[in-house]
């Protein structure tokens, strides 16, 4: 229902410069939206001022304080087990069509979490678009972080064209197949089947003819005889870095390795760096994971002593 209120009729040309002066003046009554009036524009004002007219208006709608979530695709993920705040977050976002909340930490060799459904469809799985890349995920069978996309992003703006790369932890192949975008080939290796699955069906989604997927476990990746790599991304958080020396093999003398850690303090795994390589190294941080911990990553050039 409109509301009357006092109102400046201002033409179109000078309506934003207008609104801002009203602003600023105290004057302009944000309780009620301007409204188009043919040519010109009416601001609702908090009292009579020189010009203003009564005029209805209708009323800006209440803000809604959205509970604290996390979006993975057409899913949310909520931080608290709360189905009343939960329904309120669907109904206010029609993309999502499910709300989750994690039961449990990632967990597990296979680096999963068990989820319940607060709201919408019960399902944990979902499509991501990331960059214009599509990425068929099921949060309860592999892991994924949407809040990576832009360190993806990062990587493959410093990657030069034809390189060889091996993602030692490739999940779904997110960090795979946007850097086949540039490389000649793209090794992309995970443990967990479900996710192998999930992988091959992404490499399909996205046309990435270059990604070749492997069901296999990064402890023995060295056995397998690969020519070495220029780019190596170790995306596996919370036992990456006992992979480096695995790692450090793979790469090319000049190549570079791309770590990801959980930390609690500055430089923690520069000692272990340093057993394997004395190439340059520059430490990031990622995003906040929990109190007194961070997400890291170690961008590090391999110097392969004595070559």
């Amino acid at each position: 229902m409109d509301e009357e209120q006092w109102c400046l009729a201002v033409p179109k040309r000078e309506a934003e410069q207008t609104r801002r002066r009203l602003l600023e003046e105290g004057l302009l009554d944000r309780r009620l939206k301007p409204r188009p009036e043919g040519d010109a524009v009416l601001l609702p004002v908090t009292e009579e001022v020189a010009g203003a007219v009564r005029c209805g208006f209708e009323p800006v709608p209440e803000q809604v304080v959205l509970p604290r979530h996390e979006l993975v695709g057409g899913i949310a993920i909520m931080q608290d087990d709360d189905p009343e705040a939960a329904r309120g977050l669907l109904a206010s976002r029609p993309s999502l069509h499910t709300i989750l909340f994690p039961e449990s930490p990632v967990e597990g060799e296979y680096r999963t979490r068990r989820f319940a459904v607060l709201a919408g469809t019960p399902t944990t799985r979902t499509l991501v678009t990331e960059y214009g890349l599509r990425f068929d995920v099921d949060l309860a069978l592999a892991y994924f972080s949407a809040r990576l996309a832009t360190e993806r992003q990062r990587i493959l703006e410093d990657m030069g064209g034809g390189e060889r790369v091996i993602d030692m932890f490739a999940g779904v192949g997110p960090f795979a197949i946007t850097l086949a975008r540039k490389a000649r080939v793209v090794f992309a290796a995970d443990l967990n089947p479900a996710a192998v699955h999930l992988l091959v069906h992404n490499i399909a989604l996205n046309r990435a003819a270059n990604v070749i997927p492997m069901l296999a476990d990064a402890a023995h990746l060295a056995r397998i005889g690969f020519e070495p790599f220029d780019r190596i991304i170790m995306n596996l958080p919370m036992a990456a870095p006992q992979f480096l020396a695995t790692a450090a093999g793979l790469c090319r003398d000049g190549g570079t390795i791309h770590l990801y850690a959980l930390q609690e303090e500055e430089g923690e795994y520069l000692p272990l760096i340093r057993a394997v390589t004395s190439g340059e190294v520059t430490e990031r941080v990622v995003r906040t994971y929990s109190p007194g911990k961070w997400h890291a990553v170690y961008d590090i050039t391999v110097k392969k002593e004595g070559c």
